[in-house]
């Protein structure tokens, strides 16, 4: 077994206690979390004595533990009995607490907790959290928005796809998970310099993000709740795929959900290793819980090779969800036409539907300088593409009152059939 006292006055005493039990052996002495978190991948040990209130310690190092069958047992310098200690040993998702005043029964309690076959959880599992609130509404649509490297428009479609959403008077979460630097927030002319992301990791890291969800949420207009992204892109260690996990999945209690992603589909294998997690678990994350990937490329020849081995690295990644491919910055002056584009996309993947988003940079610049979606500035073509792919990824939303654009207009190019909405 291990144990990760955190420097608390009980662990003497619970070595002593532990050590002499003839089917107790202590294997380590972690110096802190991470320490535990690495230890674990040993496959040596089978529980954990840990300190319930050690720095650091959060839902997603308990889903770690189990993730190795290994066996929590936590430590508190109250009384296990008290209903605070229970809620908080309940929301990191352990179910064995011992007192500091009940060391005497700690290797009665090692030895008997639950089974290894019951702790053993799925890969992409998350620590059980506390129910919603009776009045949380239905789970929305979730879809990710992703796309290859070089700033191929990823976040003005996600953002403007998101208020579209919004200005049909639909609830929307647009959530910002970009490892490498979002930029949610620029686009959309959110000052507040309080992350959103980070706000929500140590809310799920302390088990209270369900309950103060709405406060890592800033409004824009009635109907668009934004969780603004990283403030620099040195800052992703501090958010977990497991936080995010939860994020995603509160967020889908308030509404549809469009998430934008980075670039990067490589996932870090060594990060299990040492409970730490990898840089691209965020994009991970949401292409794994997303109804509908939303891919976007540029229309340009480098742009168009990326795409086509992007498209290829989803389907070897194995991606569940349909994918749904965005041409962005269409021009005359590339030669080629939407049919030979979809002729190249079609080869190197099924998708459920293809869009064609023209250029229009004169539009983007207003929409940023004004720190505003593009549909506020003016209508244009752009704006109308938008709308149609809205029409497609949230085929719920499409309303005809007087004066708005009716279904079917600015619908995708079909790849031989039917688009799937």
């Amino acid at each position: 077994m291990l144990v990760l006292a955190a420097g608390e006055a009980w662990e003497s005493p619970a070595l002593a206690a532990l050590e002499a039990h003839p089917g107790v052996v202590v294997l380590k002495r972690c110096v802190d979390v991470d320490d535990l978190l690495a230890s674990v991948t040993s496959g040596q040990a089978d529980v954990a004595v840990i300190a319930l209130d050690a720095p650091g310690l959060d839902p997603a190092s308990i889903v770690h533990l189990r993730r190795h069958a290994v066996r929590p047992v936590a430590v508190t310098s109250a009384r296990s009995a008290d209903l605070d200690v229970a809620e908080h040993a309940q929301r990191l998702g352990i179910g064995a607490v011992v007192g500091a005043g009940e060391l005497a029964t700690i290797p009665d309690v090692v030895t008997t907790v639950e089974d290894v076959a019951d702790t053993r959880v799925r890969e992409r599992a998350a620590a059980p959290v506390p129910a919603e609130p009776d009045d949380a509404p239905g789970g929305g649509r979730l879809v990710a928005v992703w796309g290859p490297a070089g700033a191929p428009g990823r976040t003005t479609v996600a953002t403007n796809l998101a208020a579209e959403v919004a200005r049909r008077g639909t609830d929307v979460v647009l959530a910002d998970l970009d490892p490498y630097g979002g930029s949610v927030a620029q686009q959309l002319g959110i000052l507040d310099e309080v992350s959103g992301l980070l706000s929500a990791s140590r809310l799920a890291a302390s088990g209270q993000l369900d309950e103060r969800f709405a406060s890592v949420c800033r409004g824009v207009g009635e109907h668009l709740a934004v969780v603004t992204g990283l403030p620099r892109a040195d800052r992703w260690r501090e958010v977990r795929s497991a936080q995010a996990d939860q994020l995603l999945d509160r967020a889908r209690g308030r509404g549809e959900v469009v998430v934008d992603t980075g670039f990067s589909l490589e996932d870090d294998t060594a990060a299990d290793f040492g409970g730490r997690p990898g840089r691209n678990s965020l994009t991970l994350a949401a292409l794994d819980q997303a109804d509908e990937v939303v891919v976007v490329g540029s229309a340009d020849p480098v742009g168009l090779t990326r795409l086509a081995r992007g498209l290829v690295e989803l389907r070897e990644r194995g991606t569940a969800a349909p994918v749904r491919v965005v041409v962005n910055r269409m021009r005359g002056s590339i030669g080629w036409s939407e049919k030979e584009i979809a002729g190249m996309v079609e080869g190197f993947s099924r998708v459920s539907g293809l869009h064609f988003l023209p250029e229009d940079r004169t539009g983007v610049d207003r929409s940023l300088v004004a720190g505003l979606p593009l549909a506020e500035v003016g209508d244009s073509a752009l704006v109308q593409g938008l709308s149609g792919l809205a029409d497609a990824v949230f085929p719920a939303t499409v309303t005809t009152p007087h004066g708005r654009r009716r279904a079917g207009q600015g619908r995708p190019r079909l790849l031989g059939r039917r688009a799937v909405g």
